[in-house]
């Protein structure tokens, strides 16, 4: 008996002690304890509190999820600046330099297109939008969603290209166009490392440092994750219940069986590509993935991607400095698929047959279009409205899908995130001759 009695309290103190050492182990036991909090407070669940208190409730519960992701949203722009800046000098010259971007671009965009290809594929195959039926498009509030739903004038490509070189770096900042900050952390990059020696380490210094600030405020935010995964996932639960899903399953069925495929396909790439034991890669990513799910977010995962990618897939901090802001802002593969599948959705609720030349311009649409979105939460809606309205379908159709479109974003960053960490192990095969970057001590201490 006394035997058995230490040998349950040393299985305890295991137990305890993975819990405070392991994120992906308190990130998971919030995700239960808020999609259960969330069951029982909801008005579609078990009700347990009038509908007027629970959203009052749910609002002071999201509360720690809304403080970190502004924390986060607060350190994004300098510490994607300075990483970017850090990892094009860490590449040593411009040929290297070169051979990076050569490489790079044809891989995201190649991601992107099967991304958009396996969401054409399943949204044509399955028809998700045959199973709508006229009650639920009568009940959805199209109308009422026009105001709250956000469209974008689509511009012409010549002015489209000229407008990727930023003007004003704080209207960008702003306006959350992070592909403007890419670049123009890109072109700073650049000019810093073709200054002379003194000059350029006394930039890569300032840099440095203002990355450490950076990723310090982000531990800070980090001590709050579980809370805030609890948070953000009660809040959505008692505020969408279960209903909203079930009038879409088929879509949402459709959308998920695509992430999936594309994840597969992601793992695919990292065994025969980069060379990666499958187990290895999804074991090291998981507490990234986890958090994206949770945070709806690749912006507020960044830091805890780049530390991962280093520490545990072992990636030159050279590429994960420069792929993983890069991959965060034109990256989107699981966005891409998403916004196909919702997109052709729509048509087919509205019965609007699309010919094989106008899929392929929704296609082309598509990929532009998710390059370059902002990394925060519900993007996707307002990406999708633009695809909508440049095909001259209303935009309104959205109020079907919006119930359920917080979790599907869950879910396509957690593939968006996954993308990017693919992404570093290809490059760092690709790249065996890339430098190793002193200045990793920043990353590492997070």
């Amino acid at each position: 008996m006394t035997k058995s009695f230490f040998s349950f309290g040393t299985e305890l103190e295991t137990i305890s002690v993975l819990i405070r050492t392991r994120l992906w182990v308190q990130i998971l036991i919030a995700m239960a304890l808020g999609l259960t909090t969330g069951l029982l407070l909801s008005p579609e669940g078990a009700a347990l509190l009038p509908e007027k208190l629970s959203l009052e409730i749910a609002a002071w519960i999201k509360l720690p999820g809304s403080i970190f992701l502004n924390l986060i949203q607060m350190v994004v722009i300098p510490l994607v600046i300075s990483s970017i800046i850090l990892g094009i000098c860490a590449s040593g010259d411009v040929d290297h330099l070169k051979r990076v971007g050569f490489r790079i671009f044809p891989y995201f965009v190649g991601t992107t297109t099967i991304a958009v290809g396996i969401g054409v594929i399943l949204a044509l195959g399955i028809t998700p939008g045959d199973y709508i039926n006229s009650d639920l498009l009568a009940a959805s509030g199209a109308a009422q969603l026009q105001t709250e739903v956000k469209t974008l004038t689509p511009k012409p490509v010549p002015e489209f290209i000229a407008e990727l070189i930023p003007t004003n770096l704080a209207e960008a900042q702003l306006s959350q166009n992070m592909l403007q900050i890419v670049i123009f952390a890109i072109f700073i990059g650049i000019a810093v490392m073709l200054l002379p020696t003194e000059k350029k380490n006394l930039f890569l210094s300032i840099a440095d440092m203002a990355q450490e600030v950076t990723l310090k405020i982000v531990s800070w935010a980090m001590l709050l994750a579980p809370y805030a995964v609890f948070g953000l996932l009660a809040d959505i639960t008692i505020r969408v219940g279960f209903e909203a899903i079930v009038g879409v399953s088929v879509y949402v069925g459709t959308v998920l069986l695509g992430l999936t495929l594309l994840l597969g396909i992601y793992l695919m790439i990292v065994r025969l590509v980069a060379g990666q034991h499958i187990g290895h890669f999804l074991s090291s990513v998981r507490e990234v993935q986890l958090l994206a799910f949770s945070t709806s977010s690749s912006a507020a995962v960044m830091p805890l991607s780049m530390k991962t990618a280093i520490e545990k897939l072992t990636i030159k901090p050279a590429i994960s400095k420069f792929i993983i802001p890069l991959g965060a802002t034109v990256n989107m593969d699981g966005t891409a698929l998403y916004q196909v599948v919702a997109a052709l959705f729509i048509t087919q609720v509205y019965g609007v047959d699309l010919t094989g030349m106008e899929i392929a311009i929704l296609v082309i649409t598509t990929v532009g279009a998710s390059i370059g979105s902002p990394s925060t939460p519900g993007v996707g809606i307002v990406i999708l409205a633009t695809i909508l309205q440049g095909m001259g379908i209303p935009p309104s159709g959205i109020a079907l899908i919006i119930g359920v479109d917080r979790i599907l974003d869950m879910c396509r960053t957690t593939i968006n995130v996954t993308g990017d960490l693919t992404a570093c192990c290809v490059m760092n095969t690709w790249l065996e001759d890339a430098p190793e970057d002193e200045r990793s001590e920043a990353t590492s201490s997070l």
